[in-house]
């Protein structure tokens, strides 16, 4: 059985001359969180949409779970889970009613359902609280729990991390990886918190203007924005021998233009100027480097670093 979820060829939606999202081509697989980044009008929500069946394409197709159709079927779109912009809520209801509907709507026997989700996103002692009284962060993980009601094989969250305090992103990321991982669902979610969607996501999709710009897994972002502890003296075997010995697993790396790069060390300058100063190798340059997650982005993009 293929892993792929869902597949696009040159997807492309246009409102008259404007393409809000042009010839993307995507392949989601099954079970890993993929970050959708992308600055306000850069075409996330409107992805999102078109993926949900909210949407219709101006052309190209999306071919989901392996059905080697690019017109999604009625059946395949109820696979999907969707908190997409606001959550539709009733708000003369409690949580638990408005789950209750939206249980009957979506034809799930399951009663049981009710409760389970409502515990899993910190819901399940509201009682006979209205949902017009619950703070936007309640109203956010009220909304991703109607997501799961039908039990998505992918679900597509649209700045789920919205209103939420602290506590409440962080019970949010340990929701998203734990479908992930134990039921094996795949979850595209969006955020302007990048160092947020950095804790979250297995891969990431970077967009702009419409455009995928980018693709790259947790790993390569790593890669791309690692931070170093960057050093340099006047005699440069002398320091690498002195890092080696004081610092065995530090990998120091020489550089072409003679400065010695500590990747592991970052955050440790103190530590690695005593061990120099006390071997007598006085270092010329001692400084924390590496890109930003936010430099990173806008160099993607083309934006303006300043």
């Amino acid at each position: 059985m293929s892993d792929d979820v869902l597949v696009t060829r040159d997807l492309t939606k246009r409102y008259g001359s404007h393409a809000a999202v042009q010839s993307m081509n995507l392949r989601l697989q099954r079970g890993r969180v993929y970050g959708l980044i992308g600055r306000n009008g850069a075409g996330k929500t409107t992805l999102m949409r078109l993926i949900s069946g909210l949407s219709i394409p101006s052309s190209g197709g999306i071919t989901l779970f392996g059905s080697g159709v690019e017109t999604p079927r009625q059946q395949d779109l109820a696979r999907i889970g969707t908190l997409i912009e606001s959550p539709t809520l009733h708000g003369a209801m409690t949580a638990r009613q408005n789950m209750h509907l939206h249980r009957l709507m979506r034809g799930v026997p399951d009663t049981a359902v009710e409760e389970t989700l409502l515990d899993l996103v910190g819901l399940g002692d509201t009682g006979r609280k209205r949902v017009r009284d619950f703070s936007l962060g309640m109203r956010q993980r009220l909304g991703i729990a109607l997501a799961l009601i039908a039990d998505p094989q992918l679900l597509v969250l649209d700045e789920p991390v919205n209103g939420l305090d602290p506590l409440g992103v962080v019970e949010v990321r340990r929701l998203v990886r734990d479908l992930a991982t134990e039921r094996g669902i795949t979850v595209l979610i969006s955020s302007h918190n990048l160092p947020e969607l950095f804790q979250t996501a297995t891969d990431y999709l970077i967009i702009e203007a419409g455009e995928l710009r980018m693709t790259l897994t947790l790993d390569e972002l790593e890669a791309q924005t690692q931070q170093f502890l960057e050093v340099s003296a006047a005699d440069t075997e002398r320091l690498v021998t002195v890092l080696e010995q004081r610092f065995p697993k530090a990998d120091a790396r020489v550089m072409p233009d003679r400065t010695v790069r500590l990747p592991h060390h970052a955050d440790e300058a103190e530590q690695v100027l005593r061990a120099l100063v006390d071997a007598d190798v006085w270092p010329t340059r001692l400084a924390r480097e590496g890109e930003s997650l936010e430099s990173f982005f806008l160099s993607v993009i083309g934006g303006d670093r300043s």
